[in-house]
């Protein structure tokens, strides 16, 4: 198992879903965010949901809250995350991104050095910062980010210390933002 922290990342505003991607069902689970955690809480030894509310969720688990008023970012979970859990490092990974696999995890987390600021995947198509690992170097910055409403995540990670860790797989990286997005990785799903 991982000994570093896991951050599942739910709070977001699913927008361009058109509902909270984040209560979609998915395979077996009433949510997303449950498959998520379940298979997540197999690979690391502590997982975490960071979300705005934890009403809305309709199982147990670990929960981080995003600062009171703080935007629908994420720069508001990484606040979050760091100062609840007080820890030098972080795995991250987005809600709406199921198929990031246990292979995936262990090569950011062997690429991963104490003088990094963050250890991000990159495939063909581009980076991809909510499946990485950032650090606490990075609290004043993303508490800066915060108060100025900047969540540009890319562009924090060009002007920091960043490790990328290419990947040549883009559908493990799949995001589903829109319907069409969720209703193919429905499809993708193992029976």
């Amino acid at each position: 198992m991982f000994d570093i922290p896991c951050i599942l990342f739910a709070g977001g505003k699913s927008s361009r879903m058109g509902q909270d991607k984040s209560l979609l069902p998915f395979g077996e689970y009433s949510s997303i965010t449950q498959y998520q955690y379940e298979r997540l809480s197999k690979l690391f030894t502590h997982v975490y949901i960071s979300t705005k509310t934890a009403d809305k969720f309709d199982f147990d688990a670990n929960f981080i809250l995003d600062p009171l008023d703080a935007d629908f970012a994420p720069t508001a979970g990484f606040v979050g995350a760091f100062e609840q859990l007080q820890c030098a490092r972080i795995f991250v990974l987005s809600v709406d991104s199921p198929f990031v696999d246990e292979e995936t995890i262990k090569k950011l987390v062997q690429a991963d050095k104490p003088d990094y600021d963050a250890v991000i995947a990159k495939t063909p198509s581009g980076t991809h910062p909510m499946v990485g690992i950032y650090h606490l170097s990075l609290l004043d910055k993303f508490s800066r980010m915060l108060r100025e409403g900047d969540h540009r995540l890319g562009k924090l990670l060009t002007v920091s210390n960043t490790h990328y860790v290419e990947f040549g797989n883009e559908e493990l990286f799949m995001n589903l933002n829109h319907p069409h997005e969720y209703h193919d990785a429905i499809s993708c799903l193992k029976p």
